[in-house]
C-alpha cells in the first residue's frame, strides 16, 4: 500500500505535464503552445514518466529529510521514522485503524525486505528497489 502512495504521488507529480497537451475548446485548429519550463522546476516529459522513475525522484527529494545523520544510508530507526509516516498518511487516506506496535512490527518487517545486502543499513538504491517492486 505504501508503494501504492508512492505511486499516486508520482501520478499527482506528472498530471500537470499532461494537462497542458490538453487543447483549450476553440483551439481546434491550432496546437497547444507548451509551456516555458520554470527554472525552478525542470520540464517534465510530455508521457507518464516510469513507475521505477518515478519513485526513485520521489526517493531522491524525500531521502535528505529522513537520513538524520547524512551518512547517504539509513538505519533501522531513521527507515522506520519514514515508512510509519508513509503508513499514517496511508491510514488516512483509507480510514484505516491499526494500533502502534502493528504498525512498528509491520516497519520492523519492511526493514528486514528493503535490506538486501543485510548490513543493516538500507541505501537508496534499495528502497528505491524495495519500493517500486509493488508497483
Amino acid at each position: 500500500m505504501i508503494r501504492t502512495i508512492l505511486f499516486t504521488t508520482a501520478l499527482a507529480i506528472a498530471t500537470p505535464a499532461l494537462a497542458q497537451q490538453a487543447m483549450t475548446p476553440g483551439a481546434a485548429s491550432q496546437p497547444a503552445a507548451p509551456a516555458a519550463p520554470s527554472a525552478a522546476m525542470p520540464a517534465q516529459p510530455a508521457t507518464q514518466p516510469a513507475p521505477a522513475t518515478s519513485v526513485a525522484s520521489i526517493v531522491d527529494s524525500e531521502f535528505p529529510a529522513y537520513d538524520a545523520n547524512s551518512d547517504g544510508q539509513l538505519d533501522q530507526s531513521e527507515f522506520s521514522r519514514w515508512m510509519v509516516t508513509l503508513k499514517s498518511q496511508e491510514m488516512k487516506a483509507t480510514g484505516q485503524q491499526l494500533p502502534a506496535d502493528q504498525v512498528t512490527a509491520w516497519a520492523n518487517g519492511a526493514f528486514t525486505s528493503a535490506d538486501a545486502d543485510k548490513s543493516m543499513m538500507v541505501s537508496k538504491s534499495e528502497l528505491i528497489t524495495y519500493l517500486s517492486a509493488g508497483v
